[in-house]
């Protein structure tokens, strides 16, 4: 009943405010530099589960019964229950370089003149252009309960046994941990989320999103996967995904997805969520609903014996229709 009201009374503002428990003692609480007074648009709120080993995906429900425009308040981050006792007291993570890379130099020369010229020319779907990046952090293994095979060097090691289709059963213990994983994960968004509004860069929401993750014992996961430089993804505007959090700030309408991945006990925990800094234009509105009922329509096929391929062609349908 509550995702049809969300379908016949779209983008309505609503008072009510998701919550989040409080497991560990005095929580983190967000910079008072930043905040909450972004609005937040829940949409696109799916969780990916992965194993160290192997993948296994699973789409979990918003914790928000109503899913409209609401507005953020502060809350704290939590740990999950059963990692409690093992956590180790963490420090403020510091800032390095890499320790295993060399910090980027610009080119000289006729490759420094041909760069130029590239930056110089390139198209741009939009207006967004990259800006200025702060210096990678690393995370100390000692400040986690475990960190990813390619933290280090950036390569990931581990790759499954088994073939794509074949789908591996988790045991209990294993899915207490993933389901610890992806809570941990939407906690961190929820907290990330609150510091969307005009004005902050997603540098400092990245700094947001590291923190908090390193503090429950987990390890953001795109830190330094393949080489990437940031905690987590803040794609703004017309940024397809994966977007490198820097210094730009963001402006009043812009539209901004957050992809939040923990590394924790040696599961990943991955969501994403699109929110506007101030307030959206009328396309950006029907932009999200459209994508958030999508998003409710693939939940409600997913039921035994239904095809997984089939969840494609209802999203497209419903895309193509509006």
């Amino acid at each position: 009943e509550s995702r049809t009201l969300v379908r016949k009374t779209s983008f309505v503002k609503t008072p009510k405010i998701r919550e989040t428990s409080h497991i560990l003692e005095g929580g983190l609480k967000m910079p008072s530099s930043l905040s909450p007074s972004s609005t937040t648009l829940l949409s696109l709120v799916g969780l990916m589960m992965v194993s160290s080993t192997n993948m296994l995906m699973c789409n979990a429900f918003s914790t928000h019964p109503s899913n409209g425009l609401t507005k953020s308040s502060s809350a704290a981050i939590t740990i999950p229950s059963f990692a409690a006792e093992s956590l180790p007291r963490t420090k403020t993570t510091e800032l390095f370089m890499n320790k295993k890379k060399a910090a980027r130099t610009k080119p000289k020369g006729f490759a420094g003149a041909l760069r130029d010229l590239q930056m110089s020319t390139f198209k741009y779907a939009g207006t967004v252009k990259p800006g200025k990046q702060s210096p990678q952090k690393i995370v100390l293994p000692e400040d986690v309960l475990k960190v990813p095979d390619y933290a280090e060097d950036g390569r990931p090691k581990t790759k499954s046994q088994m073939l794509p289709w074949i789908i591996e059963c988790k045991t209990p213990g294993e899915i207490k941990k993933m389901r610890a994983a992806g809570k941990l994960a939407r906690q961190v968004l929820d907290l990330a989320g609150k510091a969307v509004k005009p004005g902050v860069t997603t540098d400092e929401i990245d700094n947001i999103v590291h923190e908090a993750t390193v503090a429950a014992g987990a390890y953001p996961s795109p830190l330094n996967y393949h080489g990437f430089p940031k905690s987590c993804c803040t794609s703004v505007n017309e940024v397809i995904c994966h977007g490198i959090p820097d210094d730009r700030k963001l402006e009043e309408g812009d539209v901004i997805n957050l992809d939040i991945t923990v590394y924790l006990d040696g599961y990943h925990g991955d969501c994403s969520e699109m929110f506007v800094a101030g307030e959206p234009d009328e396309k950006a509105k029907k932009l999200i609903q459209t994508t958030y009922d999508c998003w409710v329509k693939a939940l409600d096929f997913v039921k035994p014996g239904n095809d997984y391929k089939d969840i494609g062609a209802i999203i497209e349908d419903h895309v193509v229709e509006n």
